[in-house]
């Protein structure tokens, strides 16, 4: 779930690699990335599973989804990533030769390429601009274990009820209101909750009915949200 920004310069400084800095202290830290724009069309692929991770990515326009397949080869959405997100940090990091995710443009799509490189090695021997952008890479992976731990947490309930509840819980944490776009159709819902459409369909139906939420294609409202204070 990603921080609405419109513009580069938003998603920058919405990015804990680049948040603060402007003029030279900024241009010194996007070459300090080996920072490379590149555009992608609708459904493109930014990754495949048994990539190399070369560089991870900042998205500047659209929408990124990172997916994995499990062993009968279901799709399991592991985050969609909004205008000021990353995403595959860790693996650029690690030098991951075969990547273990796939990533795709939801739409049409502007990403910032930023490679690890000058991490590794004599960094803490190296220069002000190496020892503090180490620092920052630190806090953004520090940021996105946070992140997962939200996944987790939808992901460790037994019943889909009980996921989806969580999974509302948390939009309404960020955006302060019980009511909330999410940016995932029924589908993709489907696969982030690990289950199938028609079952995902057939619960937030009876939520409905039962009178705990309203919805209307991805806009949903919590009627019911003393049900919420746990998650919150």
């Amino acid at each position: 779930m990603s921080r609405a920004v419109k513009t580069v310069d938003d998603c920058l400084a919405a990015c804990p690699l680049f948040a603060g800095l402007t003029g030279e202290r900024l241009e010194e830290a996007l070459r300090f990335f080996d920072a490379r724009e590149k555009t992608y069309k609708k459904g493109a692929a930014l990754v495949r599973q048994g990539d190399a991770i070369p560089a991870f990515g900042l998205v500047l326009e659209g929408m990124v989804r990172v997916c994995c397949h499990d062993m009968q080869g279901n799709r399991v959405i592991m985050a969609t990533v909004g205008p000021g997100g990353t995403f595959a940090e860790s693996l650029s990091y690690l030098k991951v030769t075969a990547s273990p995710i796939d990533a795709e443009a939801v739409g049409d799509s502007r990403v910032l390429w930023l490679t690890t490189a000058r991490l590794h090695g004599s960094v803490r021997g190296g220069g002000g601009c190496d020892c503090q952008m180490s620092d920052r890479f630190t806090a953004m992976l520090a940021q996105r274990t946070l992140s997962m731990n939200d996944r987790i947490q939808v992901l460790s309930k037994r019943s889909l009820r009980e996921k989806l509840m969580t999974y509302f819980s948390q939009h309404v944490r960020l955006r302060g209101s019980l009511a909330f776009e999410i940016d995932m159709d029924r589908s993709d819902l489907a696969d982030y909750l690990g289950t199938d459409r028609s079952a995902l369909s057939r619960e937030l139906s009876r939520m409905q009915r039962d009178g705990l939420i309203r919805y209307s294609k991805n806009r949903f409202e919590i009627i019911r949200a003393e049900l919420l204070e746990e998650e919150l």
